[in-house]
């Protein structure tokens, strides 16, 4: 009995990104074949494609600039939201419990909160 070999996926990776590179190197002979048959000398033809590869090269490296600082910041925000305040966990506001503690804090006004049982009341409408 016979035992084949089955491809392994960096053999079938390789293959695909080989394929793509050939099929990229033909329609850059055909682009340069093109421009010669349009008239233009075969040095320039040659100047012009690496002129637009450089620029394809360019933008790619513009944008991996940005998505790299846009992953950056997205990590440092996240840690940012995880670090909590150092400090006391039971923090409350310490509003007034009772009315007796609310009439002693500092500016009180009856008025505001229709105390109607405190000597400073007014009824002015």
């Amino acid at each position: 009995m016979k035992h084949t070999a089955r491809m392994t996926t960096a053999a079938r990776l390789g293959r695909w990104l080989g394929g793509v590179w050939g099929g990229c190197l033909r329609a850059e002979r055909r682009t340069h074949r093109w421009l010669m048959a349009q008239g233009l000398p075969a040095g320039g033809a040659r100047v012009l494609i690496w002129v637009i590869k450089l620029a394809i090269l360019g933008v790619l490296l513009y944008v991996a600039v940005w998505a790299a600082l846009l992953l950056v910041a997205v990590v440092v925000a996240a840690r940012m939201a995880e670090q909590t305040p150092e400090g006391d966990d039971d923090f409350d506001l310490q509003f007034p419990a009772s009315l007796d503690e609310l009439r002693q804090t500092p500016g009180y006004d009856p008025n505001l909160y229709n105390d109607t049982s405190h000597e400073m009341y007014s009824e002015d409408d």
